[in-house]
């Protein structure tokens, strides 16, 4: 940090400073928090909060790994692995059934493959194995010309997809993206054993129950109720160690150095040619949610505009929230990346995100 400009010190330090005191205050009711904030490669907010919480502490922060599958592909695309608009069949050919011949990676990181509900007899010991399905099923449209928010078959399909390619899973790959980083042992969709001591135990707010049955009936049509994620489940490790790409087990720092090694270089590591950031971060499409109802707009695996905020408002911002009240995102524009996770694990509770994000982005963005 002393070799920084005079100014750019500073406002590393006040952030920091600001940062940190807003989380000591969140956490009386959030129990737990970490933020993390890169700029340019640079390390320039890492803050922690509760009892037991440092910045090695690993999190369930659902859809919000949801940035680190959608960048396993972006990576593999870059490198000549996939290609966006390869038919699908042509790694899996199961793929095709049902008129999904011409289906690409491009419909499914847009969530517009029509594939959103898992078979209604998931479970989470039976996840891994409903890839074989969704091949066979018949997609609610023509992928590419609806979309909807691809929930739980997200991950699973990017992860088929990857294996297909590299024979590989997709945790395995992640691995290797991961190292260059040093973040190893940071981003994970399966929690290794070794790593079970640095899981946070999530809790639920009082008077959830009827939130969580608002959210399962909201969702029963993609997302069978045993595959729903409450913290008595999500606290089980042996539940975490079965791999699912749709998730991540991880830390605020280590998601956000991920998103600074995509946008930028960081420790002298770039994850993708610097031409390829804006293909891959700007808008691929632009469409009603069918389910949701909401107007979504579609980078290559991510979500444009920042948790708070429209793809109008923050064109230059896109990553992923994640249900119980984490997220992270990247602004090209100005090289930073966030990250917020916490203990609290409340389905309508991204406040605290909202709040340390925008703060974030008026400062810096």
């Amino acid at each position: 940090m002393s070799n920084l400009p005079p100014q750019r010190r500073r406002t590393r330090m006040e952030l920091q400073d600001v940062v940190q005191r807003r989380i000591d205050e969140l956490v009386e009711t959030e129990l737990g928090l970490q933020v993390a904030v890169y700029r340019h490669g640079e390390l320039v907010v890492d803050a922690v909060a509760g009892d037991g919480v440092t910045s090695e502490t690993l999190y369930f922060a659902a859809s919000t790994g949801k940035g680190a599958s959608a960048t396993v592909a972006n990576v593999l695309v870059d490198r000549g692995v996939l290609d966006y608009d390869r038919p699908i069949v042509e790694l899996w050919p199961e793929f095709g059934a049902h008129g999904k011949d011409k289906a690409t990676l491009r419909h499914v990181l847009t969530h517009s493959v029509g594939l959103p509900a898992l078979p209604v007899d998931t479970t989470r010991k039976t996840l891994p194995e409903q890839a074989e399905r969704l091949a066979a099923a018949k997609p609610w449209w023509e992928p590419g010309t609806k979309m909807t928010y691809h929930a739980e078959t997200f991950g699973l399909l990017v992860g088929e997809i990857v294996h297909r390619a590299t024979a590989r899973t997709i945790s395995d790959v992640l691995r290797d993206i991961l190292t260059p980083l040093g973040l190893q042992e940071n981003v994970f969709f399966a929690l290794p054993v070794d790593q079970r001591h640095r899981l946070a135990e999530l809790v639920e707010p009082e008077g959830a129950e009827e939130t969580f049955a608002m959210l399962a009936g909201m969702f029963e049509q993609v997302v069978p109720r045993a595959m729903q994620p409450r913290a008595a489940v999500l606290n089980r490790p042996e539940q975490l160690a079965i791999e699912d790409p749709s998730s991540g087990i991880l830390n605020a720092r280590g998601i956000a150095k991920l998103y600074a090694g995509l946008i930028g270089e960081v420790d002298g590591v770039r994850l993708v040619r610097p031409e390829a950031v804006p293909a891959i971060t700007g808008p691929a499409l632009v469409a009603q949610d069918e389910l949701l109802g909401n107007p979504a707009t579609m980078a290559l695996g991510y979500a444009i505009g920042r948790l708070g905020s429209t793809a109008e408002e923050s064109p230059a911002s896109f990553g992923w929230p994640g249900m119980g009240g984490s997220v992270a995102w990247a602004d090209t524009r100005s090289g930073v990346t966030f990250a917020l996770t916490r203990t609290l694990f409340d389905p309508t509770g991204s406040g605290s995100a909202v709040e340390i994000g925008n703060l974030v982005a008026k400062t810096l963005c």
